[in-house]
């Protein structure tokens, strides 16, 4: 699979970015804790240069945590901060502000003794769509400010937004890459809702995403859809088109002649994942990057 989609709001998003740099404290670059490198996009670090970095893995209530310690880790081994959060939940959302004041600590020490008193941190957070920034951002304003959906590309412009007195905030668009080097990084962006189904085929990212959770955790799969079938081999495509038809008959997603729909059954498959219905899932290691 190749995908090269670059759309002009992606382009716009990255100039505004920049333009806005000199008025940040900190960066918060958000990613999600099921796919962090993944979800990382490599053009951050040229975005954002050598300001100061607090990593946010959001949506940590769906990973496996014992993975997310380890990834906290390896960022930590990077030379970055790195906390795990869940904003739609708002778990240790409270430490985002705490975190990001404390990558600041010696300049605000350095004010006071000049008699400076200091104003309220300004961050901006970043990240690729539907990674949870506008979620992020109401949790630690208190109410509801910044546009949230279930979909990329929800955030069209950006906004400055108060996060208690000691942090403001800066929401930004989400942005994608030109195109993904390597095509895993683009199923699991997909699979996990960054990218329209309608620029991809829903049938294939239904049937990578079954096969990654049946190498990785078939017992969540078996138990969610009550299949009857043994582990399939993952390396047989043949054997996960048969583990769909299964969930596919146990659904009631048959067509005529008792053909099963497998675009309803991807369908399924697909939001079930992203509802965190199969239990606590991470589809990257640090030690295991790129399988």
């Amino acid at each position: 699979m190749t995908i090269q989609w670059f759309p002009g709001h992606m382009t716009r998003a990255k100039r505004q970015i920049q333009d806005k740099l000199k008025l940040i404290d900190v960066t918060i670059e958000l990613l999600d804790a099921r796919i962090p490198m993944s979800s990382r996009n490599p053009i951050v670090d040229e975005i954002l240069g050598g300001k100061p970095r607090l990593i946010v893995l959001n949506k940590s209530d769906l990973a496996d945590a014992k993975v997310t310690e380890q990834w906290i880790t390896y960022f930590k081994g990077e030379g970055h901060e790195c906390i795990a959060v869940d904003s739609s939940t708002g778990t240790r959302v409270n430490e985002v502000p705490v975190k990001a004041k404390e990558l600041l600590q010696e300049k605000i020490d350095r004010q006071i003794a000049k008699g400076i008193n200091p104003r309220a941190v300004r961050g901006l957070i970043v990240g690729i769509p539907n990674v949870g920034k506008s979620t992020l951002i109401n949790r630690l304003a208190g109410r509801n400010i910044a546009l949230t959906g279930d979909r990329p590309g929800v955030t069209k412009g950006q906004q400055w937004i108060k996060a208690g007195k000691d942090m403001e905030l800066l929401d930004t668009p989400g942005i994608l890459w030109p195109k993904f080097e390597d095509e895993l990084v683009g199923y699991r962006l997909a699979m996990t809702g960054a990218i329209r189904e309608q620029v991809l085929n829903i049938e294939d990212i239904a049937f990578f995403a079954l096969k990654e959770l049946v190498d990785r955790y078939w017992n969540s799969v078996k138990e969610r859809f009550e299949l009857t079938i043994e582990q399939p081999d993952t390396n047989e495509s043949d054997e996960i088109v048969k583990v769909m038809e299964e969930i596919g008959r146990k659904r009631g997603c048959l067509q005529s002649g008792a053909r099963v729909d497998l675009e309803k059954v991807s369908g399924i498959i697909l939001r079930e994942l992203r509802a965190g219905k199969f239990g606590h899932i991470s589809l990257e290691a640090p030690w295991k990057q790129n399988s």
